[in-house]
């Protein structure tokens, strides 16, 4: 390692002991981020809030562009070279449950604090935390709570962005909540869609013989756990969800399923689709109901390969916290760095348990070393450490 960057190293426990002094304001962004819904093109009001933050500490340029995005510069002295820092928007949770967040000494607990309340709080806290600090870059950092990144969004506001802003950009950086240790830098290939059953007004009951949307979509979901897949290159199928009928006694006339084609290979996910797409025509040919296949969401395999200077920066950095890094490919918004040829990792900021559910909770201790690690990795690419020559 660069003697300069073991200089950054060696600041880690300052910015511990930096995150540390500021936790409630921490702490107070997190809990007033997570109460505000944000199902998926429904951000505005997180926008309203992050932008407000980022007005407040001065930044320049606050704006909400055409999806959506908030973002906000901290201007770099040289402002020649920019990099992204970006937390998504969006949850997976409906407008219609209850958001309230419970704090307890040692844990926050409630819907989306972990995916993503706290990447969103760690970037609008960022600002104060650099200021306390008294760390200045070279280059601008440009802070983005992107929209429509989940689900059906396809990261459709960080994809507008990168078509759009026609300035270099150095190295992306995206922030998930959880989990402490996590470092995404490739993207797996995958295919997201959806299975649409439903049984048309007029059908021939004697035909369907009674059963029902969902019985036969048990039947599609069996036809697709038996799809051999290859061991390598590495492949699965995600059945996410399944929905269908309205109570105890009536027959379902739709259904749907939820699922997710992953493999190293993007032949591979191509592949499935083909199948399952077939499976699905079979099955209207069969019952003479319509089994429709939407796909929502591709993406392409890539990134940067492990001895990348970025990967092996962001590394260094977490074993010198302690922490054992855990490297996995990711579908989420890294893969749109990706597509533009921009070197770029997702960290996760905490330890935590039951993500997706109504109790979801992070570890409040934890948090420090999660941020110390961003702004030792800022630095590090600030300085040119993290570049290939």
């Amino acid at each position: 390692m660069d003697k300069s960057c073991n200089e950054i190293l060696e600041r880690l426990p300052e910015y511990e002991e930096a995150v540390e002094k500021i936790k409630e304001t921490l702490l107070t962004n997190l809990i007033m981020i997570s109460e505000i819904p944000a199902p998926t093109f429904e951000e505005q009001d997180r926008n309203n809030f992050l932008l407000n933050r980022f007005t407040e500490y001065n930044l320049l340029n606050c704006s909400s562009d055409e999806k959506g995005n908030a973002l906000g510069i901290i201007p770099g002295k040289s402002r020649d070279s920019n990099i992204l820092v970006i937390a998504h928007m969006d949850t997976i949770f409906p407008s219609s449950i209850d958001h309230t967040i419970t704090v307890q000494p040692d844990k926050v607990i409630g819907p989306g604090v972990g995916d993503n309340g706290l990447g969103l709080a760690t970037l609008a806290t960022l600002p104060m935390i650099l200021d306390k600090l008294g760390i200045e870059f070279e280059s601008n950092l440009i802070l983005m709570g992107s929209s429509k990144s989940l689900g059906n969004g396809d990261i459709e506001g960080l994809r507008f962005f990168m078509d759009n802003f026609k300035k270099p950009i150095t190295a992306g950086i995206c922030l998930e909540g959880v989990k402490l240790g996590r470092l995404s830098y490739s993207s797996i290939g995958m295919l997201r869609g959806e299975l649409n059953y439903e049984v048309p007004e007029e059908y021939d009951w004697t035909r369907f013989n009674s059963v029902g949307a969902i019985v036969n979509m048990n039947e599609m979901i069996n036809k697709i756990l038996e799809i051999p897949l290859p061991r390598k290159p590495k492949t699965s199928i995600v059945l996410g969800s399944i929905r269908g009928g309205t109570s105890y006694n009536t027959i379902p006339t739709k259904a749907s399923l939820k699922f997710e084609v992953r493999s190293e290979s993007e032949e591979m996910v191509e592949d499935l689709a083909v199948r399952i797409r077939s499976l699905a025509d079979e099955m209207t040919s069969m019952t003479g109901a319509m089994v429709n296949f939407i796909e929502m969401a591709r993406r392409r395999p890539g990134g940067t390969q492990f001895s990348h200077s970025l990967n092996k920066t962001s590394r260094a950095i977490l074993e010198r916290l302690g922490v054992t890094p855990r490297l996995s490919p990711s579908t989420s918004e890294v893969s749109a760095f990706i597509d533009k040829n921009i070197p770029a990792v997702t960290i996760g900021l905490t330890d935590g348990e039951h993500l997706g559910e109504m109790d979801e909770m992070i570890q409040i201790e934890p948090m420090k070393k999660g941020i110390a690690q961003l702004i030792a990795l800022l630095q590090a690419v600030d300085k040119g450490y993290c570049n290939e020559d």
